[in-house]
């Protein structure tokens, strides 16, 4: 598709390059959760040319490449740039995205109900905290995303959105888009990633011995604190199988759950974070862990 479309080509090769990506790929989704890849390719091909254009120059602007690598008047043929940048990026979703979409929805979703527990329970600064290198709560209504000199951003009645996303690489950044709240883009906690699975270790599978492999698959899954739903999606159990761990690891005090609105979020308590990754709990002792299941 590259080879096909000069303007594709260059779009590509100019994001990873620069350190302002063109605004027409960055819009602030307006859906929250409910949005939509329909929704966001059919805003994104309704930008003008002319807006394409003033933030493809900025971009080339903010490269950190010598500025003959992106040669705009080669990339600028025809016309349409909007509804060919929307093209582009389908045919990334249906290539790419798709079909692993579900298992990153989750994965997205349970990093929304982490950060929505820590707020509930510990306030903002908690809520931020690494979900970057630099972002933090900082005086007494403020937060800094990004250790870059800029001006700043005054967050209007409408508040802002908190936007993750699923790779293992990347930072954080600012969306923003003429009349609509700024959406501070973040990776979730864990790479997103498709997951590989190892050759079980010695510890691994003596935890399974200890725990039963059905509990110790719960705690080690329970790195990032999930509903009892969003661990039967994951491992591939019945929500009653789950349940039924989660009370005997509960009653042994290696996970505990916080209430966020109508769900139990579940987490592990710092003597389940010791023997989830063999290390001494800091007190000094621990639980005696439950019998295995059968």
């Amino acid at each position: 598709m590259l080879d096909a479309d000069p303007f594709a080509a260059g779009l590509v090769g100019l994001v990873g390059a620069t350190k302002y990506v063109p605004g027409h790929i960055t819009l602030p989704p307006t859906g929250g959760m409910r949005t939509r890849i329909e929704d966001e390719l059919a805003r994104m091909a309704a930008v003008s040319d002319e807006v394409i254009g003033q933030d493809m120059r900025r971009a080339v602007e903010a490269s950190w490449e010598p500025r003959e690598r992106h040669d705009l008047a080669r990339w600028f043929t025809g016309r349409n740039w909007g509804a060919r940048t929307a093209e582009l990026f389908r045919h990334v979703w249906d290539a790419y995205v798709a079909e692993d979409w579900p298992r990153r929805r989750a994965a997205l979703e349970r990093d929304v109900t982490y950060r929505a527990g820590l707020l509930a329970a510990y306030g903002w600064p908690r809520a931020l905290d690494r979900m970057s290198r630099h972002s933090a709560w900082v005086g007494a209504d403020a937060i800094r995303f990004s250790s870059r000199p800029g001006h700043d951003r005054v967050v209007g009645p409408d508040g802002m959105l908190f936007v993750p996303y699923t790779s293992s690489r990347g930072g954080t950044w600012l969306c923003s888009a003429p009349g609509e709240p700024y959406a501070l883009v973040y990776p979730a906690r864990g790479t997103g990633e498709a997951a590989v699975t190892p050759e079980p270790g010695v510890r691994e599978r003596a935890l399974a011995r200890l725990l039963g492999a059905g509990r110790a698959a719960i705690l080690r899954s329970l790195e990032r604190p999930a509903t009892s739903s969003e661990l039967a999606a994951e491992l591939g159990v019945s929500l009653g199988t789950v349940g039924g761990h989660l009370a005997v690891l509960r009653d042994a005090d290696l996970v505990a759950g916080t209430r966020v609105g109508r769900r139990v979020v579940y987490r592990r308590t710092e003597t389940g974070e010791a023997l989830a990754r063999g290390t001494a709990p800091s007190g000094g002792g621990g639980a005696v862990p439950p019998p295995p299941d059968r």
